[in-house]
């Protein structure tokens, strides 16, 4: 899976930073690593630099295979809190996503007793 971090123009980012999100992120979502592509991280600050609350967002966009992309999306105070809220909600989109897919492909959940 490959992590992509994208910022706006009121956020700068060290490297060392980057590769902090990215492993973050990768050991979060590191059971879906076999079904995605890419994770592009999008960090904006939508107070351009002034503190006024929940002004940093962070979106994630999952890119699975053979399938459309999964979004994300958290505001909070810090980027630290934004990504974290951020990757707990894609974690749920994709348990969801790929526990539904399961679901399909293998016997029901019933243990192949019909519902009535």
């Amino acid at each position: 899976m490959q992590v992509i971090v994208n910022t706006d123009n009121n956020i700068t980012l060290s490297e060392e930073t980057i590769a902090s999100i990215t492993t973050e992120l990768e050991s979060k979502l590191a059971h879906f690593s076999d079904h995605l592509t890419r994770l592009e991280v999008h960090l904006s600050d939508e107070s351009a630099g002034r503190g006024t609350g929940d002004d940093i967002r962070c979106q994630l966009e999952a890119r699975p295979e053979n399938r459309s992309p999964e979004l994300a999306t958290d505001n909070a105070a810090t980027l630290h809190a934004a990504l974290n809220g951020a990757a707990r909600k894609m974690q749920q989109v994709l348990e969801s996503t790929f526990g539904r897919a399961d679901q399909h492909k293998g016997a029901s959940s019933m243990g192949g007793v019909e519902p009535r």
